[in-house]
């Protein structure tokens, strides 16, 4: 059960995390609650991974399990705001909210095409082959293929685009949108199957979606804790402040 994040090429700080599921390394050291992330750093998690990660203009970004995303672009242009913050998705399932930066400034690549947020919150599955699904929370988005794009402008709202360039026109998600990606632990922070923070929470109530998967538990229904987490006290939500 692992976060990881490999070396990055530039050592620009970035951002940080604020919260770690079991075990974090980044360039050789582990990744613990308040370690910085870089520029062109890959950030990748396991089976069972989960990171929260703070970046410099207040924009919020959750990984989850089995995920793989590089902070691909990055140019800081003030003390709140960037002029660019580029990800590439590669694979699994995300969360963004995107902080004080102009809109125009936020772009997520995905095999399958290119996402654009304007004020949003979103979640974000990249599965096999490169088949991508974009849930809006918050906000407005745009997800573009080679064969066109896609308004997302109502809460709940999803697209689904393939590598070939195919892009479905929105619609309301639903538990049928876990037969369309192929597998039910897509999108878990909807589903509750992985457990974010509240501050990543307070976006929405789920749009309506149940567990898909079994939850773990111990005897009488309890949650069973990894001792190998990592986060802030329980009367913390892991803050709104990056410290630089």
């Amino acid at each position: 059960m692992m976060l990881m994040a490999v070396p990055a090429l530039a050592q620009e700080k970035v951002g940080e995390a604020t919260l770690v599921k079991t075990r974090v390394t980044g360039n050789g050291a582990v990744i613990d609650y308040m370690a910085p992330v870089h520029r062109n750093e890959r950030i990748q998690t396991s089976k069972t991974g989960l990171g929260e990660f703070l970046f410099r203009d207040g924009t919020k970004f959750a990984v989850g399990w089995n995920s793989s995303v590089v902070i691909d672009e990055f140019v800081f242009n003030d003390s709140k705001t960037v002029q660019k913050l580029s990800l590439n998705a590669a694979r699994g399932t995300f969360r963004w909210i995107s902080g004080q930066s102009k809109s125009s400034a936020y772009q997520i690549n995905t095999p399958a095409g290119t996402l654009g947020v304007r004020g949003t919150a979103l979640d974000i599955y990249v599965g096999a082959g490169g088949l991508t699904a974009i849930v809006l929370l918050e906000g407005a988005a745009q997800f573009c293929g080679s064969n066109g794009c896609q308004d997302l402008t109502r809460q709940c709202d999803v697209v689904v685009a393939t590598p070939s360039g195919g892009v479905q026109s929105p619609e309301t998600v639903n538990r049928n949108i876990f037969n369309v990606l192929g597998t039910p632990r897509a999108l878990p922070f909807l589903s509750g199957d992985q457990t974010l923070s509240r501050k990543f929470r307070r976006v929405t109530r789920g749009c309506g979606m149940s567990s898909a998967l079994q939850k773990r538990t111990e005897p009488g229904g309890a949650s069973r804790p990894d001792p190998r987490d990592r986060q802030p006290p329980d009367d913390d939500d892991g803050g709104n402040t990056f410290n630089p």
